[in-house]
């Protein structure tokens, strides 16, 4: 964890801070969570700074509120307005000298080519190196891009942070950087999950979405890495209902089969696209979570149930016990449905008062207040060096 002199007034520091807001703008779930949360608590907690959100072309999604001190900036000319991606990786560098400032922050592990040039101080968030991990599940293609991209971002920026110590030392492991060079910085949380949504409006999304009254909750795109496969076969034989909330990909066809052939339709629910606020109340109306997720950089799904007030069942490897604190429910083999089935058996039928308040107090280490200041404390010693 990082450690900052808390003896500094951190609000009397003024600084124009710019950022790579592709993700914020143009896409709906991880990283671009990511992006709106750290952009929304800085511009919350330390409006006197000037933060630059650098667009490559006009959103797609709307899912980010502009504050008084965000100014966003988007490429001008008719050809880098036709070909955006040529703006975001080199010529953001003019816009950049015109603009100067203190800082520019890559926020999912890119930095335009040649900003060492431009003078001003760089950071990159680095989130995963799951491409080396599990090769497997890239385009040869795609693993030759990240690792470039990533190389080059790491070896150029001032400073490198990692959102766990899981990455930090697979930064150090694969790509031989100086532990140094990093600092952790967590995750925050939106704060549509800290919020108390009333029964009423529980009551319709239950009726919505045709949901019954206990449920076991996981969210996270249905793909082979988060391993909801494991959990349907699980429930196999058993009367518990799982609602799985994820965009779905080829993989989740494989469990419509399986659902299918084992007359299990009654028992799981799909869902897509929720609003935040849909999705929060969902946490809160679940009886537990469960992310049997193979690997993950972070995993903010977790830190969303903790702050729901319900049990979470994950994997005892890697990133998961840093999300999940010490009074989660753990799997040695997230492979094993049985396994799986046995823990989920273990929270019905046990009362998890303490371990609910445990989780939640846990969770309290990624509260808006607390990021933001190691964030601006970082962006302060970043201008010092």
């Amino acid at each position: 964890m990082v450690k900052y002199d808390l003896n500094v007034n951190l609000t009397k520091i003024k600084m124009k801070i710019g950022y790579d807001a592709k993700r914020l703008f143009h896409n709906a779930t991880g990283l671009g969570n990511y992006s709106r949360d750290l952009v929304r608590i800085m511009a919350t907690y330390y409006p006197k700074n000037q933060y630059l959100l650098y667009n490559p072309k006009p959103a797609s999604i709307n899912r980010f509120e502009k504050l008084n001190s965000t100014i966003i900036r988007e490429p001008k000319g008719k050809i880098l307005k036709k070909i955006p991606a040529l703006w975001r990786s080199k010529f953001i560098n003019k816009d950049l000298l015109k603009d100067q400032p203190d800082i520019f922050h890559g926020l999912s592990g890119e930095l335009p080519f040649g900003i060492q040039k431009t003078g001003v101080k760089s950071i990159v968030t680095i989130h995963d190196l799951i491409f080396i991990r599990y090769p497997e599940l890239y385009k040869p293609i795609d693993r030759m891009f990240y690792k470039a991209k990533f190389k080059y971002a790491t070896n150029v920026a001032d400073q490198i942070v990692a959102i766990s110590e899981q990455t930090k030392s697979d930064l150090v492991n694969f790509f031989k950087i100086e532990p140094e060079k990093i600092k952790v910085i967590y995750q925050g949380c939106h704060q549509a999950f800290k919020m108390s949504y009333s029964a009423e409006f529980k009551n319709s999304l239950r009726q919505k979405f045709q949901l019954p009254q206990n449920f076991i909750l996981n969210v996270g795109t249905i793909e082979p890495r988060k391993n909801a496969f494991s959990i349907v076969k699980a429930l196999k034989g058993t009367a518990f209902n799982l609602v799985l909330v994820g965009r779905q990909t080829k993989y989740a066809s494989k469990i419509h089969t399986y659902i299918n052939k084992h007359n299990m339709t009654k028992q799981i629910f799909f869902l897509e696209a929720l609003s935040l606020k849909e999705l929060a109340a969902l946490y809160q109306m679940a009886d537990m979570f469960i992310y049997p997720s193979i690997f993950e950089g972070f995993g903010i799904p977790i830190i969303e149930a903790l702050y729901s007030r319900i049990p979470v069942i994950t994997n005892r490897d890697g990133v998961f016990p840093e999300a999940a604190g010490p009074k989660a429910f753990y799997l040695d083999n997230v492979l094993n449905p049985l396994e799986i089935k046995e823990k989920i058996k273990q929270i019905y039928n046990s009362n998890m008062s303490e371990n609910i308040i445990a989780g939640y107090d846990y969770a309290q280490k990624f509260n808006d207040d607390n990021i933001a200041m190691q964030w601006q404390a970082l962006y302060k010693e970043i201008l010092k060096k």
